[in-house]
C-alpha cells in the first residue's frame, strides 16, 4: 500500500445551495450542531435515534466495543418487522399504501400496510410449515416484485437468515452462494421479465442446486401460464403453500447480535464475500439514513431504482423505508424500455417525490439527451438522490438542472455492502458541490489518511477510512473472519473502505474510486476515476473506462474505452482532441496514449464497469470471476 498518491484537486468554488425552506423543514436540521452533539456523546446520539424504535426489550449497553469486534444495543429483543409493519398498522398508516409495483405492460400492484404484514404473516407460516426455523438460511433468487420483498420480511419475522441473489446472476453464481450459505430452501421464480422478454430463472435454479444437498425445498412464484409443471415433494408454489396456514404469525423474539442476513459482494479477489448483517444496529442504522438522508415524510413516494438483490435494495427499498412508514414504489421497467422516457414516464404517473438511482443510469439519461426527461411533468420530485460509484461533476450538473430542476437537492451518498447504511453525503439543506459527495453524515467518523492512518492534507489523495464503529456494520465475513479483520487491520485502528478519496478545504470529500483501480504511471499513481471524469467532461463523451497497459519505460501506460453520446462520430480528430482534453484537465501524466471507441462497456449488474475484464482482455489474459457481468 502506498503512502498517499498524487492527486490534482483543482479547488472550484462552485457550490449549490437548495431552498431555505428544505433546512427549516428538515428532520436534521443543522448539520453541524447535530455532527457536533454526535462527537459529544455518540452512545447518547445512537440511543436518541433507536428510541424512535419499538423494542421488546431494551439495551443494556449502547455499544460493546471489542477491537475489531463491535456489539450494539447489547442484549436488547427485537424483530424488525415488529417496526417495518405491525408498529404502522397499530397507528395511522394501517391503510396507508407500503408498496406500489409495477410491472411491464401497465400491471401493478398495490399493498397496505395492513396487507404486506398479512401477506408476510402468511408465508412466514408456510416458512414455519416446511421446517425453517430461526437461524435458517433461506435463499431468494427473485425478479423485483412485490413476492421477493414478503419473501424477505417473512424470513426476518421468523428469524431465518436471508441470503438474497440479484436474479440475473448465472447458475454457477447462484450455486456458489448457495453452497457457501448452506441454503435450506430457495425462493424463485418461473421467469423475470425484462425489456419485453421472459427471462427463466426456474431453469438456473434446476442448475444451480443440482449440487446443492442442503437445499430441502424450492419454492417457485409461477408468473406464466401455463403454469410451469413442479417437481413433487422438492417443489412448491409460492401461493398454494399460503393456502392452509394461519393468518396470524407472532414476530420471533431476537437478540441484537442474531444473524440479520448474508449478502455476498465482489471480492477484489475474485471470490465472493458473504456479508453478515445483524439484527438491532442495521434496523437503527437504516431507519436513521433513511428518515434523516432523505428526509422522508409521510406524504412522499420513495423511488430507489435498486434491486433487493443488492445492499442499496436491502436498506432503501425494503428495511429503512418501511421502518420510516414511507409509501415505496418499484418496477420492474428498465430505464430505457418501451423507451428512454420509461422511468420519467413513471415519475409523473406516481408522482414521485424521492428518487434514488445510480450515476450509470443518470450518464445513460445524459446520452440520450434532455428531450426524454423534458418530455414529462418532473415537478413533484423534492430529493433526488445517486448511489453506487462516484457522481462525476458533469453527470451531477446533468440531474441538477435536467431532472431536479435546479430546486431539488442532490444527495449523493457514499457507502457499501460491509457498511450497511449511507456514510458520507450532504445533508439535505447543505450547500453542494459537483463531484464531491459530501462529509460525514452525523453518527460517523470519516477521513482520509496515509497508509499509517495519519490525515493527509485538504488537496491530497488518501485511503477513506472509517475511525469508529457505527450501527449498521458488518460482524463478519461469513466462515471468513481473516477477511473481515483485514477490514479494521490494514490501516491501524481504522476501517479501511478500499476506495480513494481526497478532501477538500471545507471538508467535503471527494471519492476517485477503488484503490485498486489505481495505475501508476512514471512513479505517479493515477486515479482510473480520475481520469474517466476528465474525459466525460467533454461533451463528446457520455462514458469512459481506462486501465493500465504495461509499459517499458513508464511502467504502465493509460488507456481508454470510451462511449460517445449521440451526434458525434469517432474518428482520429476527436482520439486528438480527448487526448489533448484530458491532458489539460489533469496533466501529461494522465493522458491516455490509445483512446478506442466502444458501442458498451463490461459492468457488474449493479452499474459498476470491471475494468480487470477489459484488461485481461487488452492483455489476452483470463478475467477470472465474471458471474457479476450483466451479459
Amino acid at each position: 500500500m502506498k503512502e498517499s498518491f498524487d492527486v490534482k484537486l483543482v479547488e472550484n468554488e462552485k457550490y449549490y445551495t437548495p431552498d431555505a425552506t428544505y433546512k427549516q423543514n428538515s428532520w436534521l436540521g443543522d448539520y453541524q450542531k447535530a455532527y457536533n452533539e454526535f462527537l459529544a456523546d455518540p452512545d447518547a446520539f445512537w440511543s436518541k435515534m433507536a428510541q424512535d424504535l419499538e423494542w421488546i426489550q431494551p439495551w443494556d449497553a449502547v455499544l460493546d466495543w471489542n477491537y475489531p469486534y463491535a456489539k450494539w444495543f447489547t442484549n436488547a429483543k427485537l424483530n424488525i418487522t415488529a417496526n417495518c409493519l405491525d408498529r404502522q398498522v397499530k397507528n395511522q398508516r394501517r391503510n396507508k399504501a407500503a408498496l406500489i409495483w409495477r410491472g411491464e405492460q401497465g400491471a401493478e400492484k398495490i399493498y397496505t400496510y395492513q396487507q404486506l404484514l398479512s401477506q408476510v404473516m402468511r408465508f412466514a407460516n408456510a416458512l414455519k410449515k416446511i421446517g425453517v426455523t430461526k437461524g435458517d438460511c433461506v435463499c431468494i433468487y427473485m425478479p423485483l416484485v412485490p413476492e421477493q420483498i414478503i419473501a424477505m420480511l417473512a424470513c426476518a419475522r421468523i428469524g431465518a437468515v436471508h441470503s438474497v441473489v440479484f436474479g440475473g446472476f448465472g447458475a454457477a453464481a447462484l450455486n456458489m452462494r448457495i453452497q457457501d450459505a448452506g441454503a435450506k430452501v430457495v425462493i424463485t421464480a418461473d421467469v423475470s421479465l425484462r425489456r419485453g422478454k421472459a427471462i427463466q430463472l426456474k431453469s438456473i435454479v434446476d442448475e444451480a442446486i443440482d449440487t446443492a444437498p442442503t437445499v430441502e425445498h424450492v419454492i417457485v412464484l409461477r408468473r406464466k401460464e401455463p403454469f410451469v409443471e413442479l417437481q413433487p415433494d422438492l417443489e412448491l408454489d409460492f401461493y398454494e403453500i399460503m393456502e392452509d396456514v394461519p393468518a396470524e404469525c407472532p414476530a420471533e423474539e431476537l437478540d441484537a447480535e442474531d444473524p440479520f442476513f448474508i449478502l455476498y459482494t465482489s471480492g477484489s479477489t475474485g471470490k465472493p464475500k458473504g456479508i453478515v448483517h445483524t439484527c438491532a444496529g442495521y434496523m437503527v442504522g437504516t431507519y436513521y439514513t433513511s428518515k434523516y438522508v432523505f428526509d422522508i415524510k409521510d406524504e412522499d413516494i420513495f423511488w430507489c431504482t435498486a434491486d433487493p438483490g443488492w445492499i442499496t435494495g436491502h436498506s432503501y427499498i425494503v428495511y429503512g423505508p418501511l421502518a420510516t412508514g414511507a409509501t415505496v414504489f418499484i418496477s420492474e421497467l428498465t430505464p430505457d424500455y418501451p423507451d428512454a422516457g420509461s422511468f420519467w414516464k413513471l415519475v409523473e404517473e406516481q408522482k414521485i417525490t424521492i428518487f434514488y438511482t445510480a450515476p450509470t443510469a443518470i450518464r445513460m439519461f445524459m446520452k440520450m439527451g434532455e428531450s426524454w426527461p423534458n418530455k414529462y411533468d418532473l415537478s413533484s420530485l423534492r430529493i433526488i438522490g445517486s448511489v453506487g460509484e462516484p457522481l462525476n461533476p458533469e453527470a451531477f450538473e446533468w440531474y441538477y438542472h435536467t431532472i431536479g430542476k435546479d430546486r431539488c437537492p442532490i444527495v449523493d451518498t457514499w457507502w457499501q455492502t460491509e457498511t450497511g447504511m449511507q456514510m458520507i453525503t450532504t445533508m439535505i439543506g447543505e450547500p453542494m458541490r459537483p463531484g464531491f459527495a459530501g462529509k460525514p453524515i452525523p453518527g460517523v467518523k470519516a477521513d482520509v489518511v496515509d497508509k499509517n492512518g495519519k490525515s493527509v492534507q485538504p488537496g491530497t489523495g488518501g485511503f477513506l477510512v472509517i475511525k469508529s464503529p457505527w450501527p449498521s456494520m458488518l460482524r463478519t465475513v461469513y466462515k471468513d473472519d481473516e477477511r473481515y479483520r483485514k477490514y479494521w487491520e490494514t490501516i491501524p485502528d481504522c476501517y479501511t473502505a478500499g476506495d480513494l478519496a481526497v478532501r477538500g478545504k471545507d471538508g467535503y470529500i471527494m471519492i476517485l474510486g477503488r484503490s485498486d483501480d489505481i495505475i501508476i504511471v512514471a512513479g505517479h499513481n493515477i486515479g482510473s476515476a480520475e481520469v474517466e471524469s476528465a474525459l466525460v467532461s467533454h461533451p463528446a463523451v457520455a462514458e469512459a473506462a481506462v486501465i493500465g497497459k504495461p509499459d517499458p519505460v513508464k511502467g504502465n501506460s493509460i488507456k481508454a474505452f470510451v462511449i460517445l453520446r449521440i451526434g458525434f462520430q469517432p474518428g482520429d480528430k476527436l482520439k486528438q482532441d480527448l487526448m489533448y482534453h484530458v491532458r489539460m484537465t489533469l496533466g501529461p501524466i494522465a493522458m491516455p496514449q490509445e483512446i478506442e471507441f466502444v458501442d458498451k462497456l463490461p459492468k457488474t449488474r449493479s452499474g459498476k464497469i470491471m475494468r480487470r475484464v477489459l484488461k485481461a482482455k487488452e492483455l489476452g489474459m483470463d478475467p477470472g470471476d465474471i458471474s457479476t457481468l450483466e451479459e
